[in-house]
């Protein structure tokens, strides 16, 4: 057999093996800094958003969140990027806590830094606007942005559709629902797996 030759009984690894390999090959893993960095962003996270509850019929802890969307960007999209994975892990630091860029930028650096930002809604502005926005900006959000806008619309149509607010009306649930399809058709090429899997929760609004 030469070294190129394929053993009897030999499976090519699925997606899901792929990754695991690629993750804990050390020519490709994270390093030690990468790793600390995105504990730091899960502290840093977990502390901002400690009084927050989301609006599910659970009040849910906040945190959950942003973890939600560090998992599916991983086991869902493949992706590796640290820089995406803690700025997922942030995403809402800005918007939704008394967090400032600066902080963010002296704690994380500035690559890390102005995904958020770019990712973060101008609360002062009225919520139809805000919304609006994220449609017209979708399209020339950097690529870590866009993904990052990805997983956090797969997280809130699953939630939508599992545990939606109580408050919530079914007409409500399904604006959402269209509204989110808007944001995410501007982003489309952007990662294969992770429009499929928006699809498929996308797939529930009923």
């Amino acid at each position: 057999m030469t070294p190129t030759d394929t053993p009897t009984g030999y499976d090519e690894p699925s997606q899901q093996e792929s990754i695991i390999l690629a993750m804990t090959n050390p020519a490709v893993a994270h390093s030690f800094a990468e790793a600390r960095r995105l504990i730091h962003a899960l502290a840093f996270a977990a502390h901002k958003h400690r009084d927050q509850r989301r609006k599910d019929k659970d009040a849910s802890p906040y945190i959950n969140h942003p973890i939600a969307l560090a998992h599916i960007l991983i086991s869902e999209g493949g992706v590796s990027d640290a820089v995406v994975l803690c700025a997922a892990i942030l995403h809402d630091t800005i918007e939704d806590t008394e967090t400032s860029y600066s902080e963010l930028r002296a704690a994380f650096g500035t690559e890390i830094a102005d995904v958020v930002r770019e990712v973060t809604d101008d609360k002062s502005l009225a919520k139809a606007t805000r919304k609006q926005l994220q449609i017209e900006h979708a399209a020339h959000a950097s690529p870590r942005a866009k993904l990052v806008k990805l997983a956090d619309k797969v997280a809130n149509l699953r939630d939508l559709a599992s545990t939606p607010p109580h408050d919530w009306s079914t007409e409500r649930r399904r604006d959402y629902f269209d509204w989110a399809k808007q944001v995410i058709d501007g982003v489309r090429g952007t990662n294969a797996q992770l429009e499929a899997a928006f699809d498929k929760a996308y797939a529930a609004r009923g």
